[in-house]
């Protein structure tokens, strides 16, 4: 079977720490050629991953079958739009677009030009938070903690919600099988409009869902913890596994064969959407199941400006 030829847009902080170690050491996909507006900067790391510089978009989509996108959210919808209207599989950084009603048009132009698209929301793919996916079936609540030590501004409220707080949103839902109820919470923000903390509850059937922010925790800590019937489960960093089930605390070490980007999901997120592609499968955080945590935040912004 012939090798997916793949491309990248954008070569910021994101793609070089977590995309590129990862596509570059190609299986079976071909790494294209990558593409970002600055040239001189973009050149070097083109040359530090033997990826060849591609001049533009359109030229760039011309040579692939498909590209993952890392720019800007603000450029997501116009680099998203053109991708797909070229007849290119995509899988873009989350959010899948600044507005809802961008990224709306971006999932019924995927389904128009029958294209994958996918948004990379890595958690989904870190190996401990799906083992714990699977023992949530008779749960009763569930936490998800996502901390920064000091990262108050310079954006507004809606930026941080959308290029952070969705992360633990979806996560959470996801967690605990799909949409569920917000019930309350609450959005404390400074003087200057940005974020302090965030804390929301959600139900869905019998399971209670926190979800919860502090941008000037002190810790950049990031936890998980759920309680079901007959165990209590506590992942930390996507990395520490720890339970209690009637017979003491086990301690589950780090696997010492997996890497960082596989423990965070990247390595398993690339994979799933090259796999998809491949096999004309629809990916688990396709465009469409992207909307549902895009919405909710939406929703927790407009509540918070109208108050």
């Amino acid at each position: 079977m012939r090798k997916l030829k793949i491309g990248v847009v954008g070569l910021g902080g994101i793609a070089q720490k977590a995309w590129l170690p990862v596509l570059s050491n190609a299986g079976d996909w071909q790494l294209q050629g990558a593409f970002s507006p600055t040239k001189e900067k973009a050149q070097k790391v083109c040359d530090a991953y033997r990826i060849p510089y591609v001049s533009s978009i359109a030229e760039l989509a011309a040579q692939c079958d498909a590209v993952f996108v890392h720019s800007a959210t603000s450029s997501h919808f116009t680099v998203v739009s053109d991708l797909l209207g070229a007849g290119v599989n995509v899988c873009v950084d989350k959010p899948l677009a600044e507005s809802l009603a961008d990224a709306e048009r971006l999932v019924e132009l995927a389904e128009r030009k029958k294209r994958t698209l996918m948004v990379g929301f890595n958690r989904r793919f870190s190996p401990l938070y799906r083992e714990l996916k699977e023992k949530l079936t008779s749960g009763a609540s569930l936490r998800m903690d996502k901390h920064r030590a000091d990262s108050v501004g310079p954006n507004d409220l809606r930026f941080t919600l959308l290029d952070d707080y969705l992360h633990v949103v979806d996560t959470a839902l996801w967690l605990a099988g799909g949409e569920a109820q917000l019930q309350s919470g609450t959005l404390q923000t400074n003087d200057q409009g940005h974020m302090l903390f965030a804390e929301h509850h959600f139900a869905k059937d019998h399971l209670q869902i926190t979800t919860s922010m502090h941008r000037r925790a002190g810790s950049q800590r990031e936890w998980v913890q759920a309680v079901t019937e007959g165990g209590l489960y506590d992942v930390t960093d996507m990395r520490e596994w720890r339970e209690e089930c009637g017979s003491g605390l086990l301690h589950r070490p780090i696997p010492g064969w997996q890497t960082t980007l596989e423990q965070r999901g990247f390595a398993g997120c690339a994979r799933h959407f090259l796999d998809c592609v491949a096999n004309q499968t629809v990916p688990e955080t396709s465009g469409e199941q992207a909307l549902l945590a895009q919405r909710v935040v939406e929703k927790l912004w407009r509540e918070a400006m109208s108050e």
